[in-house]
């Protein structure tokens, strides 16, 4: 169940970063959202609520942790893939 959890709050957390960056008009793209947020989460969110001493239980920490992590994640791929389109 909790694996479940955390891939949920991963989407979540993946999608809540596009909205944040300002996702164009074509809607969340749910591939990077599933992505950015397991990705972002577990980095930022174990990171972070380790640096402040909760270990792997849900506290605060981890999930604000979670959301950073996928602002980053996701700010990088927009990033990157905006590079790549300007430079073929």
């Amino acid at each position: 169940m909790l694996i479940i959890a955390i891939i949920l709050f991963g989407m979540i957390a993946g999608a809540a970063a596009q909205l944040l960056l300002g996702k164009p008009a074509g809607g969340i793209d749910w591939s990077l959202a599933f992505v950015a947020g397991l990705v972002g989460s577990f980095l930022g969110g174990l990171l972070l609520s380790l640096l402040t001493g909760h270990g792997v239980e849900l506290h605060a920490s981890g999930l604000i942790g979670s959301i950073v992590g996928a602002v980053v994640v996701t700010a990088g791929w927009l990033w990157f893939k905006r590079r790549s389109t300007t430079t073929a």
